[in-house]
Order: structure tokens, then sequence, then C-alpha cells
């Protein structure tokens, strides 16, 4: 069970490719829908995965804060392994395993993976664990390097630090795709990006492909993402591709007025503190879900501030995409806010420069008072 952005894609992807390689047969994957379930493994993707007849759920990219929809499925019997990076709470989810760098117990000293590098890391366990078992040999397993260039592709595009480990991960799958050894989705994106494949940089990935493949969920399903990952022809691949970059050019086209209307609400904030405040707290209700992590990430850049866009989810209910600097730690700071006020936001989590969140609708003046005053 996958997330609905580029590393929630190239995640998916990985895994559903090393377990078949590994002999899998019975595999299925599940991405939510930005809005109709949300982020992450709610009871309303649970139920989705148990119509499926699911026996064990993987979740990749998600999972360290599902609470709820992983107790459900262990309340059905099902078994849960969950495999994320985000930064965990002080409490953990009922999950049969987990496996984030990020756990306090975790020895890993790579603390900065993408949800495609932790998957990447635990099939290469799995197949060591194969060998062990002798299902497989050193001369027959199978080659997990071939999933290199969707390890590059969901860490760069995730915009996690290059640490010595990230930029080995994300130089050996560069190297891959300018072999033209990689997925032919990717190929297919480079494409119609109009990009050389020959001459493919980071700045690539994470400006022209990433982008295109973010698209999908951002505007409609990410399932089109993760099947343009794993289709193994290159007809079909072109024509998902092109699928992607339309929904890539209505996603500018929506962020162009996002980011307008945006800026004349930081002008008013400005007239109303006499100064820009150092934390911004912005809300539309029409502004489209889908867009505001990257609405946040623009106002952050242009105005050097932390920044928390809104929009309306459900009736009393606003979701927002946070975006921060150096120096403030977003979601460290959302969960201080809610130890304090445990009524005031319904659901968080992130990192230290970006996260998402939902509130009370009621709350949102009280939120944005909190925000201004706590930085």
């Amino acid at each position: 069970m996958g997330d609905f952005d580029a590393d929630g894609a190239t995640s998916t992807a990985l895994a559903i490719l090393a377990l078949r390689q590994l002999g899998f047969t019975n595999i299925d994957y599940l991405v939510p829908n930005r809005f109709e379930q949300g982020y992450g493994l709610s009871i309303p993707v649970a139920e989705m995965a148990i119509e499926k007849g699911v026996q064990l759920l993987m979740t990749v990219d998600n999972g360290v804060s599902s609470f709820e929809g992983v107790a459900f499925l262990k309340e059905k019997g099902i078994r849960v392994l969950v495999t994320d990076h985000h930064l965990p709470s002080d409490t953990l989810p009922p999950a049969d395993a987990i496996v984030n760098p990020n756990l306090n117990q975790c020895g890993f000293p790579s603390k900065a993976l993408a949800g495609v590098g932790v998957a990447f890391y635990l099939m290469l366990a799995v197949r060591s664990k194969f060998r062990e078992l002798g299902i497989f040999t050193a001369e027959n397993q199978p080659n997990f390097t071939e999933l290199l260039d969707l390890v590059a592709l969901g860490t760069i595009a995730d915009v996690v630090p290059l640490d010595q480990n990230n930029r080995i991960l994300a130089y050996q799958g560069l190297m891959r795709i300018r072999a033209k050894y990689c997925r032919p989705g990717i190929i297919a994106l480079a494409e119609v990006a109009n990009r050389n494949i020959e001459r493919f940089s980071a700045s690539d990935l994470g400006f022209s492909i990433g982008p295109r493949l973010n698209a999908a969920g951002r505007l409609d399903n990410m399932s089109l993402g993760v099947e343009l990952l794993l289709v193994e022809e290159m007809q079909t691949a072109r024509e998902l591709a092109l699928e992607l970059d339309q929904l890539n050019q209505t996603r500018k086209e929506i962020e162009a007025g996002m980011k307008l209307e945006a800026l004349e609400i930081c002008r008013n904030l400005t007239a109303l503190f006499n100064e820009l405040p150092s934390g911004i707290v912005l809300y539309q209700a029409d502004w489209h879900q889908g867009v505001l992590g990257i609405v946040s990430s623009r106002i952050k850049d242009q105005y050097h501030r932390p920044v928390v866009a809104f929009a309306q989810d459900e009736k009393g209910v606003l979701k927002g995409s946070a975006r921060s600097i150096e120096g403030v730690h977003i979601r460290d700071l959302l969960e201080r806010i809610h130890s304090q006020y445990p009524d005031m936001i319904l659901k968080f989590g992130g990192h230290a420069m970006a996260a998402g969140l939902s509130i009370r609708e009621e709350c949102f003046t009280q939120f944005q008072q909190i925000l201004i005053k706590r930085y």
C-alpha cells in the first residue's frame, strides 16, 4: 500500500517488481485517492484492502502514524508490515513489524532514506534471507541493481537530504537511466519532457520527471503513475506518459492561480500586522488540495518563512500542507502544538522541512495565532 507522491509510486513499483522476482505471485497494490481516502493507511483504505482479500499488508512510504488503520487490520487477523521513513511519534502503531531508519532502536546509519530507499533495503534483506534458506544462491538470485533507477527517481523527487548513502543510490540509478537500463516509463517521461536521457541529471529527475509523476497523485489517482512504472511495453508507457504530461500542464495552471491568490493574502497580512508574520498561515476554501504543498513551497521560497496552506476538506475540517526553512523543524513544531492543544489538530505527519495536517475548521484563527507566536 503506497502513497500518492513520486516516492510512494516508486516505492510501490519497486516492491511489486522485487517481490515478483523473489517468486511471489499473489501480489496486488493499493494507493489511496488523495480526495477520497486521504493520506496513509486509514480505516477506509484498510477496508478496501480487505475487499481485495489481503492476508499480509505492507505499507511503503507511509504507515508509521496510521494507528487506526493498522489496529483495524489487526483486529481482523491480518498481518501488517509498515515500511516508512517519516518521523515516528513516541508511540507506534500495533503492526507486526515496522521498518523505519528513524526508529530510536534502528541502527541503520543513513537516517535520510526516502521511502523507496527503505523498500529497496528491505527487499535486499529478504533476498539475503532467501539465500540463507537455500531458495537462491549468489549465482541465481534476483539482480536488484535493476531497481536502482526507481530508487534514484524516488529519492531525488522526494527532496530528501543527499547524504553519502543517498548520493550513491542516486548516482548509480542515474547511470543506469543514462544507459537506458531503466523502466520504459522513465524513458517515456523523459521523451514527453524533451530531455536527452543519455545526459540525464539529478535536476532532470527532480524538475522534469518527478513533477509529471506527482501530477497523477495531485490531480487524479497515483495508480496511473504506478502503472507507468510497472509497464513493460514502450508504446503503453508512452500513452501513459502523455496522460501524465497533460495532468502536469493542468497542475501548472492551477498552481499559477493559487500562487497569485496566496500572494494577495500575504499582502493583506502585511497590512494587518504592519509586517509579514514570521510564520505564514494561509487558507482559501476552494484551493486544490493536491497543489497546496507546491504553493506553500513557492511562498516559503519567496518570503523565507515557514508556510502552512489550507483548503476545505470535509465539512468542518481543513486540510493543510506545510513547508519550512532551516532552523524550524515543522513536524516537531506541530507535535508540540498538538500536545498542548489536542483538540485542534486532527492528524499530522512529516519531516523537518515538510508536513501535512488536518485541523478543525473553527480552530483556524487560533492555529494561525499560535504558529505566529511559536516561531
